[in-house]
């Protein structure tokens, strides 16, 4: 083995001392409940087809499930513009659906997060219709944002912030005689409102909220837009008003990571340890925070507040050895460093699928570079200290579908901005079960229903029933990592330490000794480790690391 670098890259853990701390190394599966399996033959997944899908996941190896939105809505965002928060809507099925998931889940030893939305609510919410009805002034427009608009007769928004999807961040209102009235704010969309959090009365909402999805028996919640909610209470101008359309370089200060946020964590991470102290349980908060640095991620989740929050830099890291090696590094130090562990994640709802962001270029990815990467990087991300989060579909390899007609797309970026630059349908076309066609298994094929969006012929080489009986596929490397994780103490919480490598080469030791390298580069190199791999991402003839290739060494246990 090569000299290492010092010892103390990361942190010890505090986790010896608590007796549930489950979360600290889980890796939990993200289900895009629309599109992961329909059980009705309607063309859209549902809480049922959940529900039958449990035992896949359990063989496949995960610690729990995240739920996206189910919750009653008009979908103008799938889900993520709510209209009542304690319901399901009809097309995914009703409470006592969820409740049969919710058993069927801890049944098979899993953990089931939900999706909350606290930052925005849907148009159709009996909140926000309640305050388009009242007067201006009234304390139900209190709940939202509302102001007069600026120059002659308030013709103009009442501030220059632009939205997320595109377009103003302000849309008017209308009288019930017709005439115009105050403007209201939508960060997103015209049809989620954003809450006001300075109004008490919405805080003491969505606490009751907490509480009638944990006395369901959820394990937790990931919380949308964790790094909103506050905005800067005077609504000034901003200097970029265009930063939050551009979204991945950029966000409006003065809309998001406001301080009063941390508040809200607080008050949310006491409510989860009444419930936690009931039955030992842990009943998990892990944010979706967008900030500029890890030092202010970090500030998220001290133990007072969120138990995780998800770090997105490796998700949008260049296939590159200093930038991978920089960004842990960095994550190590700041978050590991608070006593929470750092959530990775590689991919989710809102990217472009890591096999063709790996790809890095049109028509590269028919090379199967795009395919090797990815793999290298989750078995990266599964050695890595902390918790990780997996999006239906990687464990399949599947692309990106980057030809949808643009009648089929639904995203709400398309159809305010016209552009296909952001659209996020791609990375939500239902998954391939089993076949040669679609639907795929996905629906009932007899039912006539086609999928919400449609499948590419190319799905069949990704379906499930293939990737189960390959075991070179993207499922069995997942499924082996995922067995190794459980079972090497090395791995999972703890801490890291670099090994010496040569350029476009990462190697991390774990624990007494087993070893991960990945090289990035685009020849092989020697391996860092002599002997026979426990794992790769590739075959490692003896004493080789080959491009684009992970690997695994230990002498401590045995393969799988």
């Amino acid at each position: 083995m090569l000299s290492t670098l010092p010892a103390g890259t990361g942190h010890p853990s505090p986790s010896a001392t608590t007796p549930d701390s489950w979360w600290r190394d889980a890796v939990i599966y993200q289900v895009y409940v629309r599109s992961f399996l329909d059980s009705t033959g309607d063309g859209i997944g549902d809480l049922a087809g959940v529900r039958a899908g449990l035992p896949y996941l359990r063989k496949l190896g995960v610690d729990g499930i995240w739920l996206s939105p189910f919750y009653p809505s008009p979908q103008h965002d799938h889900g993520y513009d709510v209209a009542d928060y304690c319901g399901v809507d009809p097309v995914y099925g009703d409470l006592d659906e969820f409740d049969r998931l919710v058993a069927d889940a801890h049944r098979l030893g899993l953990k089931l997060l939900l999706d909350i939305v606290p930052n925005h609510c849907s148009s159709e919410h009996p909140w926000f219709r309640e305050a388009l009805a009242a007067e201006p002034g009234s304390p139900l427009r209190s709940r939202f944002h509302f102001a007069p608009g600026r120059g002659p007769e308030g013709t103009q928004p009442p501030n220059n912030w632009r939205a997320m999807f595109g377009g103003p961040a302000w849309s008017r209102t209308t009288g019930p005689d017709g005439t115009p009235g105050e403007w209201y704010l939508h960060l997103f969309t015209p049809e989620q409102p954003d809450w006001n959090w300075r109004d008490p009365a919405v805080g003491v909402e969505f606490e009751r909220v907490l509480r009638f999805w944990l006395d369901r028996g959820v394990d937790g919640f990931r919380i949308d837009v964790a790094a909103g909610l506050f905005k800067h209470p005077d609504l000034p101008d901003s200097d970029d008003p265009g930063a939050d359309e551009r979204a991945r370089d950029s966000v409006n200060q003065l809309a998001w990571n406001q301080p009063e946020v941390h508040g809200v964590w607080r008050r949310w991470r006491t409510v989860c340890e009444e419930y936690s102290a009931r039955d030992g349980r842990t009943r998990l908060l892990v944010g979706e925070v967008s900030v500029p640095t890890a030092r202010e991620h970090a500030e998220y989740v001290r133990p007072d507040r969120l138990h995780q929050a998800f770090f997105f830099d490796l998700l949008s890291a260049p296939w590159d050895a200093d930038a991978f090696r920089s960004t842990i590094t960095v994550a190590m130090r700041d978050i590991a460093g608070t006593g929470s562990t750092v959530t990775w994640v590689l991919n989710n709802h809102d990217q472009v699928r890591t096999v063709t962001r790996y790809a890095g270029e049109p028509g590269v990815e028919g090379s199967g570079l795009g395919a090797a990467r990815a793999r290298a990087a989750a078995l990266l991300m599964l050695a890595l200290p902390g918790a990780a989060y997996v999006y239906q579909g990687e464990e399949l390899g599947l692309p990106e579908v980057l030809d949808l007609p643009d009648e089929v797309l639904t995203d709400p970026i398309w159809h305010r901005t016209g552009s296909r630059k952001r659209v996020r349908d791609g990375c939500r076309v239902p998954l391939p079960w089993s076949g040669h066609a679609s639907p795929f298994g996905f629906s009932q094929a007899e039912a006539g229903a086609k999928p919400w969006l449609p499948q590419p012929e190319w799905f069949a080489e990704h379906a499930t029933d293939r990737a189960l009986a390959d075991t070179r596929s993207f499922w069995h490397l997942y499924r082996e990592g995922l067995q190794l994780r459980r079972s090497l103490p090395q791995l999972g919480d703890g801490t890291l330490r670099w090994l010496e490598t040569p350029p476009q080469v990462l190697a991390i030791v774990r624990g007494d000794g087993l070893v991960c390298a990945v090289n990035f580069g685009t020849e092989a190199v020697p391996a860092p480790v002599a002997g026979t791999p426990l794992l790769a991402s590739a075959p490692c003839p003896d004493g080789v690391l080959p491009a684009a290739t992970a690997a695994w060494w230990t002498s401590e246990c045995p393969a799988p």
